[in-house]
Order: structure tokens, then C-alpha cells, then sequence
């Protein structure tokens, strides 16, 4: 082989390996989608980050003499897994962060089980994007009945889960505080609201 075909293949074989680092390197297109202002509904959430579960949770008192509840949820919450990798190194939640939470109908009544609880069917799903295209930076999202897009919750809609979130989430908007691994890492950056 001549030096000009030798130089010729190594210089498509390095070209070619450029190429391939650079693409590794970019940040994977797991953001929000939107048409308009509606966020699409993210088909994929289920092989993103499990962040935790959570059975029966309520974030508010219940009222005197009522009676238990006759049905308990789970909450499997996920992140995006470039979302995750940045808040993993910086303790902090990027632009384009979505995090949904999949509510879950339990069942103790089943196959072999003699005790606890297990997830069946899809009750419900939430997803609290932060993006800079929204006035405070962040927003909800209802796909109550499994519809593909929803518009951000607006007014007295979404109000009381601002607050909840402004007041008692543990990192930036997030209930940090339930997510062990986010928790740990929080701590770690010294990123966790005073208090936690």
C-alpha cells in the first residue's frame, strides 16, 4: 500500500472514530417534547431512572373520624436519564428535567401472596417538568386517562402544588427528600434546602 491510500485509511479510520466520541458525548434527546404549548406524553418514562415508590402516600392530614382509606395507590416516580447524570454530578436539576410520577392501583389479593401488597394497573400519571420556557421555570402536567399530551395546569389548578412544592420539596421543586439516591447525592453537594 502506498503512503497516500495509507494515510488516506487512517485518516477516514480516525475521522471515524471522532465521530463516534463526539455523538457518545452528546446529551441524549430524552427532554420534553411539546406540540404548542402541550407537553407530549413521554412514551419511554418506564426504562428511564426509577428514583422510588412510594404506597398509600397523602400529603395532607385526614379529617377527624374519617374513615381509612379503602384503596392505597403506589407512586413509582422516574427521571430522565440525562437529567439524572447531570443532577448525579452537580446536585442541581437541569433545564429540560422531567420527572413523572406513574400512580399505581395495589392489590393484596393475588397468585401466591399471603401478606403486603403489589402493584397492578395505571391510575393515573403526572409529570413536573423544569423548563425555562415556563414563567417560574417549572410545571405540571396531567395525563389523567391516559390521553398523549396535556397543557401545563394553570390557576387554582396547579396553585396548591406550587406551594406544596415551594415549601416542603427538599432540592429546588423536587420531594427530594423521598428519593434516597437523589438525597444522598443533595447532601454530598451541599444543594438540600436549609432544614433537610
Amino acid at each position: 500500500m502506498n503512503v497516500a491510500k495509507t494515510a488516506a485509511v487512517l485518516g477516514l479510520a480516525y475521522g471515524m472514530a471522532f465521530f463516534v466520541g463526539v455523538r457518545a458525548q452528546q446529551p441524549a434527546g430524552d427532554g420534553p417534547r411539546y406540540a404548542g404549548t402541550a407537553l407530549v406524553r413521554p412514551a419511554e418514562y418506564r426504562e428511564w431512572v426509577f428514583l422510588s415508590a412510594g404506597l398509600g402516600m397523602n400529603y395532607n392530614a385526614p379529617s377527624p373520624g374519617a374513615p381509612p382509606p379503602t384503596r392505597q395507590f403506589f407512586t413509582n416516580v422516574f427521571v430522565n436519564p440525562s437529567s439524572h447524570r447531570s443532577f448525579m454530578q452537580t446536585g442541581k436539576w437541569p433545564d429540560k428535567t422531567m420527572l413523572v410520577l406513574e400512580i399505581r392501583a395495589s392489590s393484596g389479593d393475588g397468585s401466591i401472596n399471603k401478606a403486603g401488597r403489589f402493584q397492578t394497573t395505571v391510575a393515573g400519571m403526572e409529570v413536573h417538568v423544569k423548563d425555562a420556557r415556563f414563567p417560574d421555570g417549572w410545571a405540571f402536567f396531567s395525563f389523567a386517562g391516559g390521553k398523549d399530551m396535556a397543557e401545563p395546569l394553570s390557576g387554582e389548578n396547579v396553585a396548591p402544588c406550587v406551594a406544596c412544592h415551594v415549601e416542603h420539596a427538599a432540592v429546588e421543586r423536587t420531594f427530594g427528600q423521598f428519593y434516597p439516591t437523589i438525597l444522598d447525592a443533595a447532601r454530598r453537594m451541599g444543594t438540600l434546602k436549609p432544614g433537610f
